[in-house]
């Protein structure tokens, strides 16, 4: 699964592979743009749906962050 997430980070953005900050939304690494196709790319490949208020610069703040988002949406089935 963590493979997978982080192939599509490195479709949208190779530099949130190597970046290992709190926020790689205020350190310029992706914008909200990105953001949204991550999300969309990561519901598609898992088949779950991130909820919209789950979408946000904390849960997207590094890659670890976001494994830990997907893995949550995966675990409850949605």
């Amino acid at each position: 699964m963590e493979e997978k997430i982080l192939k599509i980070l490195e479709e949208h953005c190779e530099e949130a592979l190597e970046y290992d900050g709190d926020s790689m939304m205020e350190d310029g690494v992706i914008d909200s743009f990105a953001v949204y196709n991550i999300a969309g790319d990561l519901e598609e490949e898992f088949d779950i749906e991130i909820a919209s208020k789950s979408v946000t610069a904390e849960s997207f703040r590094n890659k670890e962050a976001i494994i830990a988002l997907v893995k949550e949406f995966y675990d409850r089935g949605e």
